[in-house]
């Protein structure tokens, strides 16, 4: 599982990054986890609103910083 937390590296993008670190933590996935941070790469991603967050590709999140429970119930799906 490939999971991308995608934002500008300011406080909401970090603890989205942090619960999401948790979560595969809770779930004891294997999962490869990687912030992106440069905004070209964001603009190729297609996502304009942070912190966001993708699994294999797709988006699951959204604009707005979710519960380290919320993100385990996404990635179980």
């Amino acid at each position: 599982m490939n999971l991308k937390v995608i934002g500008t590296g300011c406080e909401d993008c970090d603890r989205l990054y942090e619960n999401t670190k948790q979560a595969i933590a809770q779930l004891g996935i294997d999962a490869e986890l990687e912030k992106v941070e440069d905004l070209m790469e964001i603009v190729k991603l297609g996502v304009m609103t942070a912190p966001s967050l993708m699994k294999d590709g797709k988006l699951i999140i959204s604009g707005q910083v979710v519960s380290t429970d919320k993100i385990v119930k996404l990635l179980q799906k």
